[in-house]
């Protein structure tokens, strides 16, 4: 990791987003670091709530056996196994037993839907969770991930959006929450011009997400790129100049509660 990109950005951050958390980053390393190892919880947790102490600022390793839900192995790629009946879980359910999600209308579009889901493999690797601040010479995130209000959100969507005409710069892929910052930015990361990933909107993660929260993931290769030109964007007008008055009032606000 480049260290002066890391501290360009902390203070490009705090000028134009002030008061507001900054993001975490992802990366799947080979070799174990000494971040404290996330132990297997008991039961069922989702990895929404147990990256929690990044964001506060203690870097976080984890590995297969941290991991307990089926959809965060699946999409950490420490897993390609679905539970069975699956299809029924996520759709409707089925009788004897298996009580559904029904974040999908019928058991049919879950197998569609499943064979647009490419697997990728990350066994015998850890995954590294750091905040930004916190990132060493030896760290090569995959993606930074924020966790975000609409004001703030406004910013880095448009900043996504500010050297591409593409207008979809900032995509939006139905998934559990781990998969809108874990998997779908690893993949990003993957392609020569990758896409930002807007998420958190998985109703069964949101009980680990604060209120009015919602994530925007950057894959590394495109984060570096907006970090160069956030001093030549509309981060710099009278209107930025506004919208940062409201992003000040609400972090006054988010330190009170």
């Amino acid at each position: 990791m480049d260290t002066d990109l890391r501290d360009r950005f902390t203070a490009l951050w705090q000028n134009y987003f002030p008061g507001t958390e900054l993001p975490i980053t992802f990366e799947f390393r080979n070799v174990s670091v000494t971040a404290k190892k996330v132990p297997p919880p008991e039961g069922w947790r989702c990895l929404i709530c147990q990256i929690g102490r990044a964001r506060n600022g203690t870097p976080i390793t984890m590995d297969a056996r941290s991991v307990t839900c089926r959809g965060g192995l699946m999409y950490t790629g420490y897993s390609h196994e679905r539970p069975p009946d699956f299809r029924y879980f996520l759709s409707h359910g089925k009788a004897g037993g298996v009580e559904g999600e029904r974040y999908k209308q019928t058991p049919e579009i879950v197998d569609a839907w499943e064979k647009l889901i490419p697997f990728f493999s990350s066994l015998g690797k850890d995954l590294v969770i750091t905040r930004w601040d916190q990132l060493m010479e030896d760290d090569n995130p995959d993606a930074v991930i924020f966790f975000a209000r609409p004001e703030v959100m406004s910013g880095l969507f448009t900043l996504a959006n500010f050297d591409q005409s593409d207008p979809n710069g900032v995509i939006c892929p139905m998934g559990a929450g781990c998969s809108s910052i874990i998997y779908y930015p690893w993949l990003e990361q993957q392609k020569e011009n990758p896409k930002v990933i807007l998420g958190m909107f998985d109703p069964s993660a949101r009980p680990c997400v604060p209120l009015d929260m919602l994530t925007m993931a950057f894959p590394m290769k495109k984060f570096a790129r907006v970090i160069g030109y956030m001093e030549e964007s509309f981060l710099i007008t009278k209107t930025w100049d506004t919208v940062k008055k409201k992003i000040e009032r609400s972090a006054t606000l988010n330190q009170k509660n």
